[in-house]
């Protein structure tokens, strides 16, 4: 077999997909939020918006593939995704022992449903790669964007309507962005992707002063997010790029501008002024620690082995323990797995974690230094909050893409460029 694409300007054709690819990403990014309080409407969105981003990320897909591309890519780094579907295997067979088979179903569902969105996806990105080595698309501009728009959003949205768009706490001592569309310290974690995707832009000098204020954007919403766990990944994605920076004057640069930022915000969000109540605070991560302690002392020896169900972390809805507050989620993607999965899932769990770790240090360094960076915010957010494992967010979206990133490869078969390209 043989096909030649003929010598011509693409820049039309990539310039399409480069639109299409950052409306997806970001219309997916869109359907885990929370925009109507009609519980009915919201899971019409979540439900049909996911699978409609799904239904168009196969377009885009088959698009790549009918301009002239042809999939030859091969599998790589195999045991990541391996693991990750005996994770969802058991997650699935836990529906056999789960108190709730319609929650832990649904959170199968949704899962199992951006793996497939990302599957594709990432696959696109492959073919350009392979038949467009030149092409200016990149995951990293496309999640730094998307994460940019949506964080603007609220931005904007915390001036024209703050009763919407900001959540009162502490009594309503404190107030942080995010509301009821959207858990703060989630929030703040889209905002650090969106610090590791464009921090990319400003390395490769790609329209500089646009991407800064993007960047600035980006910070002003992440701190009026209040998220202590955020901030602190922010920072190491900075700290990441100016250590493995050769731009000597980008380095110094970085480096005067977070000497002079991150004792004033640290001292701001993760210290809380100083107010020793809040110290209290940050000792016990907000009361998790009790928490969790109770759950391995209380709930794990119920279900030690096989847990509670996909998504259960106790046989009623939430578990209660006279030493710490009720909860329906543990408020840690690990822990979570442990008591929903248990041992056997924790296992696992740690086991693809491992592969996925393995697998990005074994790609070249640039991309490795972007899947790490991407990973950052992510994984610190798993400590915290829902996390990579965790009920559906998208955490769980990104985690997957760097899962099928590290997934593929080019198939051998591809001998040359576009305009020329012979298989």
């Amino acid at each position: 077999m043989k096909r030649l694409f003929t010598e011509k300007d693409h820049t039309p054709f990539l310039k399409k997909i480069n639109g299409q690819l950052l409306l997806i990403i970001l219309l997916m990014v869109a359907c885990f939020f929370t925009w109507s309080e009609n519980v009915a409407i919201t899971r019409v969105i979540k439900v049909i918006g996911r699978m409609g981003m799904l239904f168009a990320s196969w377009r885009v897909y088959k698009s790549i593939i009918q301009y002239g591309a042809t999939d030859y890519l091969k599998t790589n780094n195999v045991l990541s995704i391996i693991f990750y579907g005996l994770y969802l295997l058991l997650g699935f067979a836990s529906f056999l022992w789960s108190t709730n088979v319609g929650y832990s179903a649904l959170q199968w569902f949704m899962t199992s449903q951006t793996l497939v969105f990302c599957f594709f996806f990432i696959k696109s990105l492959y073919l350009l790669d392979q038949f467009f080595p030149n092409h200016p698309i990149r995951l990293y501009n496309l999640l730094g964007n998307s994460a940019f728009i949506l964080i603007l959003v609220f931005v904007v949205g915390m001036w024209v309507n703050p009763d919407a768009f900001f959540r009162l706490t502490h009594g309503g001592e404190e107030a942080r962005l995010g509301g009821y569309l959207m858990n703060p310290n989630e929030l703040g974690m889209l905002a650090g992707v969106g610090v590791a995707g464009l921090m990319f832009d400003i390395r490769r000098n790609y329209r500089r002063g646009w991407t800064i204020f993007k960047l600035l954007i980006l910070f002003y919403g992440l701190f009026a997010t209040g998220s202590r766990s955020s901030l602190i990944g922010a920072l190491l994605i900075i700290g990441f790029h100016v250590l493995q920076s050769k731009q000597k004057k980008f380095a110094i640069a970085a480096i005067v501008v977070m000497a002079m930022v991150a004792p004033v915000a640290i001292y701001k969000v993760v210290l809380k002024d100083g107010d020793p109540e809040r110290m209290e605070e940050v000792l016990t991560l907000t009361g998790r620690l009790p928490f969790w302690q109770a759950l391995v002392n209380e709930g794990l020896p119920r279900e030690p082995w096989l847990g509670f169900g996909f998504m259960r972390i106790d046989y009623k809805e939430y578990f209660q323990s006279t030493h710490t507050y009720p909860g329906k989620m543990t408020h840690n993607t690990f822990m979570q797995v442990l008591m929903n999965l248990g041992l056997v899932g924790i296992t696992i769990v740690l086991f693809q974690l491992l592969f996925t770790f393995r697998g990005i240090f074994l790609e070249e360094a640039e991309k490795k230094l972007m899947l790490l960076c991407l990973l950052i915010p992510i994984v610190i957010n798993s400590f915290t909050e829902f996390g990579i494992f965790g009920e559906s967010n998208y955490g769980i979206l990104f985690y997957q893409l760097l899962i099928m990133y590290i997934s593929f490869r080019p198939g051998m078969r591809v001998k040359s460029a576009v305009g020329g390209m012979t298989l």
